[in-house]
């Protein structure tokens, strides 16, 4: 396991998952098991955002993380442009570091927070631990369907494995593309306010029912068909809201995303060997 792949190792191993993809597609979406030898370009990916963005080297990301390798799944996004990857995210089951830490960060305990969202009915919890897309993707359309094809992998590997409830912990970048851009649905955790984590000035921890992250977003791309209301400058904004009107109906319902999305790492171990 390593946060910290050199570049040539890198690059043979997306060139060769790429080979084997059989979408032509610009970007394609992979969900891994935690220990394929993707994961770790996936672990990379994370270190380089997290480093640029909250002064998160190898060995924060190694001492923030290790305990729950073991748990998790990663998600990630290649570029067959460039060959290599573009954005990457993790989900941990059963709550991950979301529920070990949620309850000191916002003085509730973590009984509470399980009784207040229902989660003490045995139905499998995910933390959606990371996201993360590299910088030369932000700056245009690509950075959002990065974003978009790493939601959807995390929606169908959650339909795959039965998830029933999701905790997260946002910061202010994340939120406002899940909640005010795609209309995601999130819950403050037991009431909470925004808190500073892992160099993050305005974090949120959060709860949905699995279910509703879809069908929030199919409600957002539905409102957004309607005529548009301008600002309070009197500005309205059509390319944009085409846009994100599409990004939401297409995360939401697979459209044109599920084609480019495989699930290697949950495939094995859903047939394991004899």
């Amino acid at each position: 396991m390593t946060y910290a792949l050199d570049d040539a190792t890198l690059s043979e191993l997306c060139a060769k998952a790429l080979a084997g993809h059989a979408s032509e597609n610009r970007f394609v979406a992979l969900a891994l098991s935690a220990h394929d030898p993707l994961a770790d370009v996936a672990r990379t990916v994370e270190r380089m955002v997290f480093e640029e963005s909250f002064g998160l080297d190898e060995a924060a990301m190694v001492a923030e993380y290790t305990t729950y390798e073991e748990q998790s799944y990663f998600f990630l996004i290649l570029d067959r442009e460039t060959g290599l990857p573009a954005g990457a995210a993790r989900a941990i089951e059963g709550g991950g570091k979301t529920l070990d830490d949620a309850p000191d960060l916002i003085g509730v305990s973590l009984s509470e927070i399980v009784d207040t969202h229902g989660m003490h009915d045995g139905g499998k919890i995910w933390d959606y631990a990371t996201l993360a897309v590299l910088p030369r993707y932000r700056a245009d359309r690509n950075g959002l369907t990065v974003s978009g094809m790493l939601y959807r992998a995390f929606i169908n590997a959650g339909h795959r494995w039965n998830v029933r409830h999701v905790v997260c912990m946002l910061d202010a970048a994340a939120f406002r593309n899940l909640v005010d851009m795609l209309g995601v649905r999130f819950i403050p955790m037991a009431g909470s306010e925004p808190f500073e984590y892992l160099g993050s000035a305005a974090n949120r921890a959060l709860y949905i029912p699995f279910e509703e992250i879809a069908r929030s977003m199919g409600d957002m791309a539905e409102s957004l068909l309607q005529p548009e209301v301008p600002d309070a400058n009197g500005r309205r904004r059509p390319g944009a809201r085409r846009l994100t009107q599409r990004l939401a109906s297409q995360v939401s319902s697979g459209d044109d995303l599920d084609p480019h999305i495989d699930m290697p790492g949950f495939e094995r171990r859903r047939h394991p060997r004899a």
